[in-house]
């Protein structure tokens, strides 16, 4: 592992401590403001095969009917002094409530991978989600709605379409201190099928650590020639709730 991925952990981890001490002071209180903050070793395979580190700092604000939810993922990894992994995620998500079982939504997301069939893809989406199930064990949301997204391959063309997008996540709360995580979600285009399944469990360690194992699944139905459809991420991470 190089000496400026060490560089780039050690800036992404100085970045985190004073919002962890910040939390831990305000530990007693409880507000609108609520986030988790990552780090572990990950696993690839696809288009890329090689052992490195992710980080992900996720951010969420609800007040009365809306909630907004701020979410930054990052991967990189350096073999014999040359990227062999680079990829980066940016979503924005924000809710407003109807019912207590019915909400509407906006949602950006935005992804950057150099070795992926796609360089970047940014999407743009509104619709409507619902609450099929929630009780104190089980969680099952659904959303479906449409919008817009740009993408652009490594060679650099260009796609502008529309999509609709369809998303399924459920929790499974099976213990005080554990949970199951799976979420499903769909962005279909004229030119190419954007999915991705994320499955964890997290198991509470000490206090607000936990540690999480998480399986993601990526796939783009239409890719460039000599490029792999989908790529994996096996993940082993220390997650800190604050």
């Amino acid at each position: 592992m190089s000496v400026r991925f060490v560089s780039v952990s050690f800036f992404a981890v100085s970045l985190m401590l004073p919002l962890l001490a910040l939390a831990q002071d305000a530990e007693e209180e409880t507000g609108p403001w609520a986030g988790k903050t990552s780090l572990g070793y990950l696993a690839t395979s696809g288009n890329t095969e090689n052992t490195t580190l992710n980080t992900g700092f996720e951010l969420g604000y609800t007040a009365d009917k809306l909630t907004h939810l701020a979410e930054v993922f990052a991967i990189k990894a350096s073999e014999s002094e040359s990227t062999s992994a680079e990829a980066y995620e940016l979503r924005w998500k924000s809710e407003r409530k109807l019912t207590d079982h019915d909400f509407l939504f906006g949602r950006l997301q935005w992804r950057k991978d150099r070795f992926g069939g796609y360089a970047t893809q940014f999407s743009q989406t509104v619709g409507y989600g619902r609450r099929l199930i929630e009780s104190d064990k089980h969680k099952l949301n659904t959303e479906i709605g449409a919008g817009a997204r740009q993408s652009a391959t490594q060679l650099d063309l260009k796609d502008d379409e529309t999509v609709g997008r369809i998303g399924l996540y459920y929790r499974w709360q099976f213990s005080e201190t554990a949970e199951f995580r799976q979420d499903l979600t769909t962005e279909v285009g004229e030119t190419n099928t954007y999915s991705e399944s994320v499955t964890s469990i997290s198991a509470q360690l000490v206090g607000d650590l936990a540690l999480v194992a998480s399986y993601t699944i990526k796939n783009n139905s239409d890719v460039p020639l000599l490029t792999e459809k989908t790529d994996t991420y096996t993940a082993l991470s220390i997650e800190y709730l604050f």
